[in-house]
């Protein structure tokens, strides 16, 4: 390249923005997890170096850690390790709209100005000399749209615009400038500035040659230390530009710090460039350049003219990327689920605790009609972990009202419940940590015959070790008898326990209490589902005919039965009592739902669709409940499953045990006496 022999107007190549995809990322994250609707400015860091290519400018890059972390409130500026030569950092500040129609609407002339006077600021106060990585800020402004996962963003370089402009005397490549020991000596010393992780990130810097042609590279700060002695003195920058005939951008406002601080009317620079990570004089550049600026750029309070706003494919508009094809298909599907949950705690519910619920370990004791609905709303709630536990296969006449299954699963004789809806909920969300298991639950009144115990005995076992390893169990099987041995279970381990039960057009949604050892105050202590029964728990499917058999309801009601299940839970999770809270009623003036975000947390809740009615009930635990009693809990300690196989196959022991037994005896028994008085005078009586 020849150099320039005659003045013109110094044509810098703009900067060029790059984004990793790390940074769309952990913006997203910040975004929904901690900043929600607050869209005030953001400082982040940008990362570039000098060019290193004959054919390709590098970038301002920002990445993921260009970003402050979600537990910091600090610019990860302070964060980034300083030293890297391919990363100098370089201050920036984002401006996050919550709406594209923002976007559009911002005024991009004002912001541009903004950064413009923080620089020119930074050169008046000598904030530029000492830390002339500012000289580079950048502005971006953007709209994150968290469901289409695209990103709409645009990038300014604010450059201080001097008048008249600065114009070329020369321009040449720097191993035409320098002698052959110069080059030497200039090469060497940008090599150890480089290599020194004490200034292997400063971008700006002097060069300075001796008489006997030895080179030294120094920091801006020491220009006045170099005044005078003779030396050969260059403005030395990293530059970002590839191009032979054009100083890259950061040249603009280091002449308006120069002509500012020091009042050169003729600056001497070097734009540095690498090859392999050492110093290219082949490709550097050396020039020189005239500023004859006006006198108001003395004053302070005078800011210059500002430009910067980078164009797109030649064009002033912004830009836009969609991540959504790029990225795994699980992975956007765990980030669309936990989209609306994280929405919520922007300001609808801010105390929301998602990692009680992704971490929430859920079994589902029956994979029917309620199953399948809990199993959905308990996914869309943000648990990961469900366990369904049942026995029957999938029928012609299932998948109408069982949400999980197809006709495909009723081919062949039909696939197991348990199997089936496993598949089902990993192909509507891949994430899940579903787990399906065939098993039979031992029930009271199904007798055992002797040649089945010890398979019985294993589905006891496997059952207890299955509740162990959840944190909550949920009761959705289709008789009653069924609920008695997980009702059991649950009460020795204090584990939280969801009843969901249907009739034609009625329901019951109950949490169970915590066990019988867990409160010194058995009145206190909220009741179980067979706390209410004078009877233990029998054959309810004998002598029944098919309505009788089937679960026969309306259609409705077991989508409204399941979601009031799951919401119980998740109102248990977010108690400061847990299961031990107190059952409150809907309307109750104690019921203290003002200091619950989620409003009151019930005990019981009974529907019925005929008259499209619902009410909260509180039942507290009875001392002859055959299933959640101390005297039943204590017997099940002591003679584990001996007594199991007792209450399965004895239909009257639980009675005799917790005293029912005695009770419908003495009730039998009791004669009321009425006192009829013959003698009444139509005074006496009173007409309603």
């Amino acid at each position: 390249m020849a150099g320039h022999n005659s003045e013109s107007i110094v044509v810098f190549a703009q900067f060029q923005s790059a984004v990793d995809e790390g940074f769309w990322h952990r913006l997203s994250s910040l975004k929904l997890n901690k900043l929600g609707i607050d869209d005030s400015p953001i400082p982040i860091t940008g990362f570039y170096a000098p060019c290193s290519h004959t054919q390709v400018s590098n970038h301002l890059t920002l990445l993921a850690e260009s970003l402050p972390s979600e537990s910091s409130e600090e610019s990860s500026t302070a964060a980034t390790s300083r030293g890297n030569r391919n990363r100098c950092p370089v201050p920036g500040i984002l401006y996050n709209t919550n709406t594209i129609e923002s976007f559009h609407a911002l005024d991009k002339k004002s912001l541009l100005n903004a950064e413009a006077k923080k620089i020119w600021d930074d050169i008046h106060t000598g904030k530029a000399v000492e830390d002339s990585a500012v000289l580079s800020r950048f502005l971006l402004i953007s709209f994150a749209d968290l469901k289409k996962w695209t990103f709409h963003y645009w990038f300014a370089f604010p450059a201080l615009t001097l008048d008249p402009p600065a114009t070329l005397v020369d321009l040449r490549r720097a191993s035409q400038y320098f002698s052959l020991e110069e080059a030497k000596s200039v090469s060497a010393a940008c090599n150890e500035w480089r290599n020194s992780s004490l200034t292997a990130d400063v971008p700006f810097f002097l060069v300075s040659i001796d008489p006997n042609s030895q080179a030294t590279v120094k920091h801006i700060k020491d220009w006045e230390t170099c005044q005078n002695d003779g030396h050969k003195l260059l403005f030395g920058f990293y530059d970002p530009c590839h191009l032979p005939n054009n100083p890259g951008w950061p040249l603009r406002n280091f002449l308006a710090l120069i002509s500012v601080r020091w009042n050169l009317k003729s600056v001497r620079f070097l734009c540095y460039r690498e090859n392999r990570g050492f110093a290219d004089l082949g490709l550097s550049l050396v020039g020189e350049a005239l500023i004859t600026v006006s006198q108001g750029w003395k004053d302070h309070q005078c800011l210059p003219n500002a430009l910067g706003w980078e164009q797109n494919k030649g064009r002033q508009v912004s830009r836009c990327i969609s991540l959504a094809k790029s990225m795994d298909p699980t992975r956007l599907a765990v980030s669309a689920a936990d989209l609306n949950l994280k929405l919520m705690r922007w300001r609808a519910l801010p105390s929301l605790n998602l990692n009680a619920l992704s971490s929430m370990k859920c079994l589902l004791l029956g994979a029917g009609t309620l199953g399948c609905q809990v199993a959905r709303m308990l996914m869309a709630w943000g648990v990961r972990k469900i366990t369904l536990v049942d026995s029957g296969r999938v029928a012609m006449s299932n998948p109408l009202r069982q949400s999980l299954y197809t006709l495909d699963d009723c081919l062949n004789g039909g696939e197991y419940k348990a199997t089936a809806a496993v598949k089902s909920l990993s192909r509507i969300f891949p994430a899940v940590d579903a787990e399906g298991v065939v098993m039979a639950i031992p029930m009271p009144g199904h007798p055992v015959p002797s040649q089945e115990e010890d398979n019985v005995l294993e589905d006891c076992r496997r059952l207890h070790d299955l509740i162990d390893s959840h944190d909550a169990v949920f009761l959705l099987t289709d008789t009653r008898e069924s609920r008695w041995l997980p009702t059991l279970l649950c009460a020795n381990t204090d584990k939280i326990t969801i009843t969901a039960a249907l009739g034609f057009d009625s329901f019951l949604v109950m949490r169970h209490g915590a066990g019988p050892f867990s409160s010194n105050d058995e009145r206190k202590r909220l009741g179980c589902y067979f706390c209410s029964d004078v009877v233990a728990p029998i054959d309810s499917t004998a002598n029944r005919t098919l309505d009788q058999q089937c679960t026969v309801t309306r259609p409705g009601l077991a989508p409204i039965a399941s979601a009031l299940a799951v919401e119980l839970l998740v109102g248990i999770l977010h108690h400061p009592q847990g299961i031990f809270a107190d059952g409150e009623v809907a309307n109750s003036s104690s019921s203290g739902s003002s200091e619950q975000p989620l409003g009151i947390l019930p005990h019981q809740i009974r529907g019925s669709l005929s008259q499209f009615s619902q009410m909260t009930l509180v039942g507290h635990s009875s001392n002859n409940c055959t299933a959640c009693s101390s005297t039943v809990v204590s017997e099940y300690q002591e003679r584990g499953m001996e007594f199991i196989i007792q209450a399965i196959n004895h239909p009257t022991y639980l009675e005799d045990l917790t005293g029912l037994t005695e009770l419908m005896k003495s009730v039998s028994s009791f004669q009321l006496d009425w006192d009829i008085e013959t003698d009444l005078d139509d005074d006496d009586c009173v007409e309603i």
